[in-house]
């Protein structure tokens, strides 16, 4: 299944309380970012990796001949339709530029379910009790069986994904491409993921 992936890493490390992007953090002898984008560019069916950050970090991005730069925009929708514009594969898939420890059987899964279908995510199961809270009370229990964190990779049929986006207008920012599917109509199927393929966002998050 060839694709394009779409690594949007144009955070602020506000979080993290940092003066730079985040991604920029090093693992051992690599980046967030360099991590984040091995398993596509080691994958023989990944076609491009478009990264996704601002313009004066390009520089920083290490440079491969699979990898296209792409300017992000003020909201992730505008990073993610950047991207898109770029990628000229049938499927492409969405991923965190923070999040860089992706295994490639999860890869591997995710793309066998595109094979299907026109839209799937990696998520995890919860393993904790779930507590909706509104003032700093309880007011609902949730089902844990129900409930899944969503992960990244998100695949999807490009020009559906492309449709999606153009859709929207100045509506809602979506806080991750699945929702922006769903809130198009698009039935989106969900393949069990790896809890260590977490997102670093704050600096407990880090190895």
């Amino acid at each position: 299944m060839k694709y394009d992936a779409v690594v949007v890493a144009s955070g602020k490390g506000t979080r993290m309380r940092l003066n730079f992007n985040k991604v920029f953090l090093t693992i051992g002898n690599k980046t967030i970012l360099e991590r984040a984008c091995l398993p596509f560019l080691e994958d023989k069916d990944c076609q491009r990796v478009v990264v996704v950050t601002q313009k004066e970090n390009f520089e920083l991005v290490v440079k491969n001949e699979k990898i296209l730069l792409a300017e992000g925009g003020a909201e992730r929708k505008d990073s993610v339709c950047s991207g898109l514009a770029l990628c000229r594969s049938r499927y492409v898939l969405i991923h965190d530029g923070a999040r860089p420890f992706l295994e490639s059987e999860d890869l591997e899964k995710l793309k066998n379910e595109l094979k299907t279908c026109d839209a799937a995510i990696l998520a995890r199961r919860s393993t904790e009790t779930v507590k909706r809270v509104v003032n700093g009370v309880i007011t609902e229990t949730l089902d844990r069986e129900q409930l899944m964190f969503a992960q990244t990779p998100q695949g999807f049929r490009r020009k559906l994904l492309k449709e999606a986006y153009a859709s929207l207008g100045e509506r809602q920012n979506y806080t991750d491409d699945a929702s922006v599917m769903e809130a198009y109509g698009q039935e989106v199927r969900v393949v069990p993921g790896s809890p260590r393929n977490r997102k670093i966002t704050y600096i407990e998050d880090l190895p």
